[in-house]
């Protein structure tokens, strides 16, 4: 049993922006491969990859609505392998700084149900949200600061959407989606006017510390007296910028193939793609402390 606030130190190795990279990559060149492995399985390393980035994107993205799932639902393993109650399962939503603060209320909604199907549960024991542009400053905290913000909107113009966007997190640990809720990259003074213009307090703030070893004093005592958790973190808060995505998703020699090239002759989605969102979750079986699944989410725009 714990009296108070923990904290939780993440190995300072682990870094978000390259394993979403790299995961991304592996899965659609996966989802290829699928389509075709008799004739993909003799080749060597080279020769399969130009074969399987010849595969036209059609064939291995689905269409729904005015939505294209990359890659199709059809490669998804849903569930998990024990009952839902032998595991904790944790969801970080990173919002965009691309996005408009009118949709995060909409890209919470989207990222929790993607998540949900994904494990065919119906709740997480924990829902993390970050905010974009906000840095947490341990050395502005000792001098009671609020921390680095990028991008483009006042102080009090970003805290009304985030409060706003709040809500929506609120409703979710209502109707008991979201068992407990958590924030990312709060430090005191913001948290002190976040905190009085809610419903739902957070539970959790999850903080990066790569610029110091130790959380500031006034912070850690800040957190008892509030009884929220700190957990330390080592994610980007850009975890998806718009270039490596078009990069990701595009005609290159390292590209899905899913956006269209400058090449007249080149197939592909035309447009410029913005991200909107990513989802990181994990599910931990409880009693063993082993990851079992792990995986994200991402969401994007096209516009011609």
């Amino acid at each position: 049993m714990s009296g108070g606030p923990s904290i939780v130190r993440r190995p300072a190795f682990e870094k978000s922006n390259l394993e979403l990279v790299h995961g991304l990559r592996v899965n659609f060149a996966a989802s290829k491969e699928a389509l075709r492995p008799e004739q993909s399985a003799h080749l060597v390393d080279g020769l399969r990859s130009a074969a399987i980035g010849s595969i036209p994107y059609t064939l291995w993205t689905s269409p729904e609505l005015d939505t294209v799932h990359v890659p199709s639902k059809i490669f998804q393993t849903r569930g998990l392998s024990e009952e839902r109650s032998q595991y904790d399962i944790t969801v970080k939503l990173f919002l965009l700084p691309q996005a408009s603060f009118g949709e995060w209320r909409q890209h919470l909604r989207e990222a929790i149900a993607a998540v949900l199907d994904e494990l065919d549960v119906e709740s997480v024991d924990l829902l993390i949200v970050s905010f974009p542009g906000i840095t947490f400053d341990a050395a502005s905290e000792e001098v009671g600061g609020c921390g680095s913000i990028n991008v483009e909107a006042s102080d009090s113009e970003l805290m009304d959407a985030m409060l706003d966007a709040w809500q929506e997190v609120e409703l979710l640990h209502s109707s008991g989606v979201a068992v407990k809720i958590g924030l990312a990259e709060f430090g005191r003074e913001r948290l002190q006017t976040f905190l009085p213009r809610t419903t739902c307090r957070p539970k959790v703030d999850q903080i990066n510390v790569r610029d110091c070893h130790v959380l500031p004093q006034s912070m850690m005592l800040f957190a008892k007296q509030e009884g929220i958790e700190l957990l330390t973190h080592s994610d980007c808060t850009n975890i998806l910028p718009q270039g490596t995505l078009r990069d990701i998703l595009g005609s290159g020699d390292n590209g899905a193939g899913v956006l269209a090239g400058p090449n007249p002759e080149d197939s592909g989605l035309e447009g410029d793609v913005t991200p909107q969102w990513v989802a990181k979750y994990t599910a931990v079986v409880r009693d063993r402390g082993v990851i079992e699944n792990k995986g994200y989410f991402a969401s994007a725009e096209l516009s011609k």
